[in-house]
């Protein structure tokens, strides 16, 4: 991966996870429930440079602690992107569901959920270079924090929501890895 050999600033990492939202997740459709959040500025990206798993267990539990305290107004999910220490994919999943775990023990299933970025981002079973991982690749490691009520009342505005992956693969196969790159220069590091 080219881009994990420089240098970024926390503006950067911020400005081109910006830059990906825009133009990948909310300019792609890719979740159609982003929009809304990233024009009502209520997208939280918050960027740890936490190394080792405790610090990066207590620096995504104080992100936790800060969504569960905003209103959905001023915080309505968080992009916690970790930029160093999770470079591998499988390092990353184990710390997905290390999380998943611990949000279990806090008593939050059901309150608070994850979904899952990784620049190496593969899916089980699907051959390497299959355009359908890019649904799921983001310039860093990301873990998305989504209040579940939230997410529950816009499923309830949204027909047939077990559609948005095939939809999303469907779509991604159609543009193409060129296409993808030229939208997304970015994709070229690590794709």
């Amino acid at each position: 991966m080219a881009k994990a050999q420089q240098h970024y600033s926390t503006e950067q990492i911020e400005q081109l996870t910006r830059q990906w939202v825009e133009t990948m997740v909310v300019g792609l459709n890719l979740c159609p429930f982003a929009a809304p959040v990233v024009k009502d500025n209520s997208l939280r990206y918050a960027i740890t440079d936490a190394r080792g798993s405790e610090s990066l267990v207590a620096a995504f539990m104080a992100e936790i602690e800060q969504l569960l305290a905003a209103s959905e107004k001023e915080i309505s999910t968080t992009l916690f992107i970790v930029p160093t220490g999770l470079e591998d994919f499988y390092d990353y999943l184990d710390h997905l569901r290390l999380f998943e775990e611990l949000l279990e023990q806090a008593g939050l299933e059901g309150v608070i959920q994850l979904a899952s970025f990784h620049p190496g981002y593969l899916f089980h079973g699907v051959a390497e270079d299959d355009l359908s991982h890019w649904s799921n690749r983001s310039p860093w490691p990301v873990f998305h924090i989504i209040r579940e009520a939230e997410m529950s009342r816009a499923l309830t505005h949204y027909s047939n929501p077990e559609q948005i992956p095939e939809r999303n693969i469907k779509r991604l196969r159609e543009l193409g890895r060129e296409a993808l790159i030229e939208r997304f220069p970015p994709f070229a590091d690590y794709c």
